[in-house]
């Protein structure tokens, strides 16, 4: 069987949101990353309140980020996702509806808990560039072309990373998908703390 399911769970999300690819992933977290890294991102800017997870990524990788300004309220506060300015990247992790993928953007998906499609964890980038996709969807498992079994048998590798998702999660993911479809949910608004207050240190 392989990774099937994966690839099965990847084709529906897809279908469903309107992306012509879709990339699992261990977490919105890492889809984030991953799109940044892929885009060689070295400055963005994005609202304050937020999980903390988004600036320590963006401390790790070197980007030279900022929060929206308090004359921009309606950047302040968002319901189901919200873009990384001065990129095509969106943080959509509480949004999960049919044809909700925007043309020439990368929206990273979460499944962890209180999110549309609850898994417990793991994550989804929807995109429509497919030189991303082909070397996103190899970066976020070392490197590795999923088709190609046993992994060692694999010659060339380009760098990855250990973000891969679990076969149990894409299977539960399917079966989610489906419950979604019927009874579609509407984004909500949670509020997260204003992360200008604090200070991130190496």
């Amino acid at each position: 069987m392989g990774f099937d399911k994966i690839f099965q769970f990847e084709q529906a999300l897809a279908e469903y949101t309107g992306a012509p690819f879709a990339i699992m992933t261990d977490c919105c977290t890492h889809a984030i990353e991953l799109c940044l890294r892929y885009d060689k991102t070295s400055v963005c800017t994005f609202t304050p309140y937020t999980y903390l997870s988004v600036p320590m990524t963006m401390h790790k990788l070197g980007i030279a980020y900022s929060y929206y300004p308090d004359h921009l309220p309606e950047r302040q506060h968002w319901v189901g996702e919200y873009k990384f300015e001065f990129t095509r990247i969106w943080d959509s992790a509480r949004r999960l509806e049919r044809d909700m993928y925007r043309p020439g953007q990368m929206q990273c998906l979460s499944f962890g808990h209180g999110k549309p499609l609850h898994i417990g964890r793991g994550g989804a980038i929807l995109l429509d560039d497919e030189l991303a996709y082909n070397r996103i969807i190899r970066m976020r498992y070392d490197g590795r072309d999923l088709n190609i079994l046993p992994w060692n048998t694999q010659q060339m590798f380009t760098v990855g990373y250990h973000y891969k998702p679990t076969i149990e999660e894409a299977q539960q993911g399917l079966a989610l998908l489906e419950g979604i479809k019927e009874n579609p949910r509407e984004p909500e608004f949670v509020q997260y703390p204003d992360l200008r207050t604090i200070t991130i240190q190496d």
